[in-house]
């Protein structure tokens, strides 16, 4: 059994897909597969659960979403309930292994994709592709808005971002100048305050002859961290520019 929470939340196993129907059980889950094989406490369950609303018998609501979310895992495998999700002093806990959950499997592929990139670059990019693919919108959007989720949401998505300039990075290096290019004109205008893909841009359009347009992506960057963050360009663009004026050949 797989658990989805990078995108709508949802169960797969083998070639099924199950989605989650009921709010407050998706909500659990994803709760629960944040922190797999560690206890939740009940407060900390009910606060995510039903954040700026008040409940008269939450301990009994909780109750009967966990009975709720052990039926619906015991329809995916051959397990008892009460042995996926246990109860453990004061709290519930998800007993699956990490690696079951896509946010964990995305991150340990991230990471080792992220950790060969200028040495291994071939390998980076099938290990970075294997970890985005993973992603089928935004982590944790369908559940509830409580500050755990918040949290992991913003986290998740900043090393989605993270992953995609190490992909870039990574086919760079590995000679692949022109087929970043369009990509990195979008993530460049979607994102003007993460210089790197600026940064990449200009070096992706260099290495292709496009001297003027690498130049004006740095005038447009510098134009827009101005007027929408009130921001110069950080060291490392200033110094990029520079080194593109005189052509300097680290940059082949």
């Amino acid at each position: 059994m797989q658990i989805q929470i990078l995108g709508a939340v949802a169960l797969a196993h083998g070639d099924r897909r199950i989605g989650v129907a009921a709010r407050q059980v998706r909500t659990l889950l994803a709760l629960l597969a944040l922190s797999p094989g560690t206890p939740v406490p009940f407060d900390r369950l009910v606060e995510e659960l039903w954040a700026g609303k008040t409940m008269g018998n939450a301990r009994n609501a909780l109750q009967a979403n966990v009975v709720r979310l052990r039926k619906l895992l015991e329809g995916v495998v051959d397990r008892p309930g009460d042995e996926l999700v246990r109860t453990l002093g004061s709290g519930y806990v998800l007993d699956v292994d990490a690696d079951s959950i896509d946010a964990y499997r995305f991150r340990d592929l991230a990471d080792l994709g992220s950790s060969c990139v200028t040495r291994r670059p071939a390998e980076a990019i099938d290990l970075l592709e294997r970890a985005l693919r993973l992603w089928r919108g935004p982590a944790l959007f369908d559940v509830g808005d409580g500050l755990r989720f918040r949290i992991e949401a913003a986290r998740l998505d900043e090393r989605r971002l993270s992953a995609r300039e190490d992909l870039i990075a990574a086919k760079l290096a590995n000679g692949e100048d022109r087929g970043v290019v369009s990509e990195l004109k979008q993530l460049a205008a979607e994102y003007p305050e993460r210089e790197r893909f600026s940064e990449q841009l200009m070096v992706a359009l260099y290495r292709n002859g496009r001297q003027t347009e690498a130049l004006d992506v740095f005038h447009h960057t510098r134009k827009r961290l101005a007027a929408e963050l009130g921001l110069e360009p950080g060291h490392a663009l200033r110094e990029l520019y520079q080194a593109i004026l005189v052509h300097d050949q680290v940059l082949l």
